[in-house]
């Protein structure tokens, strides 16, 4: 007889509907075919345990399993439970008029448990593209799913929970979920608050400013002056995520398996700080079965390198690009598949490898020659790629013994958002453009229009300081962000004058 289940293959952050078509016929062997990886080939040893120990039994005959379509490489233990119920479908075990209103998924263990998968928010979307009533999904999966209107979740334990189901023994329960309570529960649910960062108000307001318009930082100083208490803090100003934000970070870690356990939505924007020994397939993904890097995990959110020049110049250089076209393609032999990875980049270093250049206390025992090589791992086209360059200096102990409150992130991120929605009001209908930082040449000669004081102020910098014509449009957009954090309609000379402050640390000036 032949049966026919449905499953699902996930290739980068979506997923192809994919049919189970099992036959059985005489014979003694089995035969998986459809471009199957060997976890998939393996599956079949996973399945004869698990229908035994349900008490059906294995069909001692030829059969022949086709995932379809065949030119998509099937990857995982997913298949399970759609080839096992196939199996006893087509060998008479059970009868269902409901298969082809669901895609079934599931890792099955030999007991007949069903095991968790990865992409079933993807898996949803697709389904519901593909018009199937719903999904029958292992329980720790069926929240995630359920985040799409218009489909039945049916969470499963079992696998004999799967066949009572279908046989109408004993129905499935279902999973619903409520995204607006899911947002209203941990909205502003942050651990760390700005209000515990003594001093630094300069700082802060960089910051503000690079929350404002979504704009990358890099924070230079020596150890212990705060740079990573701050940048850990910026999730914190940033506005809250946008339901489909929220969706398509959540597809990114949910095909990386990395969504949380006790969550089917991500809510709070992603903060990834990868270690400095990271290699440039685990930065942007890749992998002979291509999976997304930290640039795409920190898609709508931030991605912190600390210890910047300790990267190697390979993992900063191949990130230029994504940085720019805010998405990352990953090309193989037999697969190219498309990451997200619109992030807000926050690097920090030291100004030399002791450390101390230009600290007001401790002297630098570098020398010149060191600081610049030290510099120099970092290339000048990332640094402009970088809108905001900012010295932390230590924090003076009077500071530190200070007993007012500093303004909490709350406070900061109403600032933020007002700034953030003159912005969509402005960008609406321009397609991938939500802030300044994402603006291309065109709109910044539209929008950042500057008076003839203006133009001979950035000039004069531009001669200073040795900026590059892509840090010319680097300190437009800074500037836009600071008249829109004002709520002005024109650039003044004051913000153009704070924005070019922040290119100070480009190399020839830091140096001297």
């Amino acid at each position: 007889m032949l049966a026919k289940t449905y499953s699902s293959a996930v290739h980068g952050i979506d997923a192809t509907t994919i049919s189970v078509e099992t036959h059985i016929t005489s014979g003694t062997q089995y035969f998986i075919v459809g471009l199957p990886d060997v976890a998939v080939k393996e599956s079949i040893q996973r399945i004869e345990s698990a229908i035994l120990a349900i008490n059906h039994q294995m069909p001692r005959q030829k059969i022949v399993i086709n995932l379809s379509p065949a030119d998509i490489r099937k990857e995982g233990s997913a298949y399970d439970l759609a080839i096992a119920i196939a199996v006893l479908t087509a060998s008479y075990q059970i009868h269902s008029t409901e298969l082809e209103d669901y895609v079934i998924l599931g890792e099955l263990s030999l007991n007949g448990k069903i095991n968790p998968i990865k992409g079933a928010l993807p898996i949803a979307l697709q389904a519901k593209r593909d018009g199937f009533k719903g999904l029958i999904l292992p329980k720790e999966n069926a929240e995630e799913a359920a985040i799409i209107d218009g489909l039945t979740i049916y969470a499963a334990n079992h696998l004999s929970e799967v066949v009572d189901h279908l046989t109408n023994l004993k129905r499935l329960p279902t999973a619903s979920i409520s995204i607006d309570d899911i947002f209203q529960k941990n909205i502003n649910n942050y651990e760390l608050d700005f209000s515990e960062v003594r001093g630094q108000e300069n700082i802060k307001r960089a910051l503000e400013i690079a929350a404002a318009g979504g704009h990358n930082v890099i924070l230079i100083g020596p150890p212990g002056a705060g740079k990573t208490m701050l940048a850990k803090r910026l999730p914190t100003i940033l506005p809250p995520l946008t339901i489909d934000e929220s969706l398509e970070t959540t597809k990114i870690h949910s095909v990386s398996g990395l969504l949380p356990s006790a969550s089917s939505l991500m809510t709070a924007r992603p903060f990834r700080a990868p270690h400095h020994t990271t290699s440039d397939v685990a930065l942007v993904g890749g992998g002979k079965n291509p999976r997304p890097g930290e640039i795409s995990l920190a898609h709508n959110g931030v991605l912190f390198l600390d210890e910047l020049p300790e990267f190697k110049r390979s993992v900063l250089e191949v990130m230029r690009q994504p940085l720019e076209s805010r998405n990352i393609t990953i090309s193989r032999a037999k697969i190219t598949v498309d990451y997200p990875s619109s992030f807000m980049l926050i690097a920090a270093m030291n100004p030399c490898p002791c450390g101390f250049y230009n600290h007001p206390n401790r002297p630098c025992i570098c020398g010149t020659a060191n600081v610049q090589k030290y510099l120099s791992k970092v290339s000048g086209p990332l640094l402009d790629r970088i809108d905001i360059h900012i010295e932390v200096t230590p924090v003076e102990f009077n500071e530190l013994l200070e007993s007012r409150k500093a303004e909490k992130s709350e406070a900061i991120r109403e600032r933020v958002i007002r700034a953030r929605n003159i912005q969509e009001c402005r960008f609406k209908g321009i397609s991938n453009i939500h802030s300044n930082a994402q603006m291309r040449a065109k709109q910044i000669r539209e929008i950042c229009l500057i008076d003839a004081t203006g133009k001979g102020l950035l000039k004069t910098a531009m001669e200073r300081l040795n900026l590059s014509a892509r840090a010319y449009d680097r300190i437009l957009k800074v500037a836009r962000t600071i008249a829109d954090l004002e709520q002005s309609i024109d650039i003044k000379n004051e913000h153009l004058a704070e924005a070019i402050q922040f290119r100070s640390l480009d190399r020839q000036s830091w140096l001297g």
